[in-house]
């Protein structure tokens, strides 16, 4: 006689099968979501998709005349790692190839002229011994110099004023900000801790209070400096650099005939990097997957 089915036992035991297969069903689908989540963060770029998406996301319009320009590398490499920083010197290289980034984002030249001719002179020997240090590590080398300061507002402009905590006065459309005021000695004070320089240039009476400033980093030029300095009246002009029969004569002047103003000047790198650490916090979240890396460049002269 045919035993009669235990119907809880097979209750039990489908129930349990049930669980069983529902969990490894969660399991697996839960794998399958996140392996293809971390393909999602792991997406390769290019180095020219990387360009690309640069003036996309800045709303940038292509410049025809541009000195932003690959100066090594090619634009179908895949991207292992991004530096940016304001000169791809010999120590930034060695320093990206480090990291195991292959694609340097540089604000000024490679080869020390503005179109990186890099037969601007005869045989060159630190130039070619440089071109082989990027060939030996593999790394492109992007300039981005026109480009960031088309970004609106000026990422250059934006770092610095970001640096020195003066964002609350920052206007898009001016060089020329109000801070509260403070005497021309606090203001070198507050200058030299916030963007870590050691020694400035100045122009000017110490004790004097100043509270309006017109600050040009980098080479503006004497012509811009200038204009800026008789449009907007400030009470320091502050500088990346300058040619000292231009604007430092034109201050001179100016004080001698009973202007007040004073001049600051930072030095080119150290006034316009904080741009570049400023560009690798805008970059960052842009990307999947790659690493963002931001190289200070080191004030290239010591003083004695």
């Amino acid at each position: 006689m045919k035993k009669p089915v235990n119907n809880m036992y097979t209750r039990r035991k489908f129930v349990s099968y049930s669980a069983i297969y529902t969990s490894a069903a969660a399991l697996l689908y839960a794998h399958n979501t996140f392996a293809a989540g971390l393909l999602r963060s792991s997406q390769q770029y290019t180095v020219q998709q990387v360009i690309d998406l640069i003036l996309k996301e800045g709303h940038l319009a292509s410049i025809a005349e541009t000195v932003d320009t690959l100066k090594s590398g090619s634009g179908s490499t895949i991207v292992t790692g991004i530096v940016t920083t304001m000169f791809a010197n010999v120590t930034v290289i060695k320093q990206a190839a480090e990291l195991g980034a292959n694609f340097i984002i540089t604000h000024e030249p490679t080869f020390y002229n503005h179109t990186d001719d890099t037969n601007w002179v005869k045989d060159n020997q630190v130039v070619k011994q440089k071109q082989a240090l990027l060939k030996k590590h593999n790394i492109t080398v992007w300039r981005f110099h026109d480009y960031i300061h088309a970004l609106n507002p000026d990422a250059v402009e934006y770092g610095v004023l970001k640096k020195l905590k003066w964002l609350p006065y920052f206007k898009a459309d001016s060089p020329t900000i109000t801070i509260p005021a403070i005497t021309l000695e606090q203001l070198v004070k507050h200058i030299k801790a916030s963007l870590g320089i050691n020694h400035l240039r100045i122009i000017g009476n110490s004790s004097k209070p100043c509270s309006r400033i017109t600050i040009l980093p980098g080479a503006a030029g004497g012509k811009m400096q200038m204009a800026f300095a008789e449009k907007d009246k400030p009470d320091v002009l502050i500088v990346g650099e300058l040619s000292e029969w231009e604007t430092a004569e034109y201050v001179r002047d100016a004080r001698l005939m009973g202007s007040n103003m004073a001049l600051i000047v930072l030095g080119h790198i150290m006034s316009e990097q904080p741009g570049m650490e400023y560009f690798a916090e805008w970059l960052k979240p842009k990307l999947n997957g790659v690493k963002v890396t931001y190289i200070k460049c080191e004030d290239v002269f010591t003083w004695m």
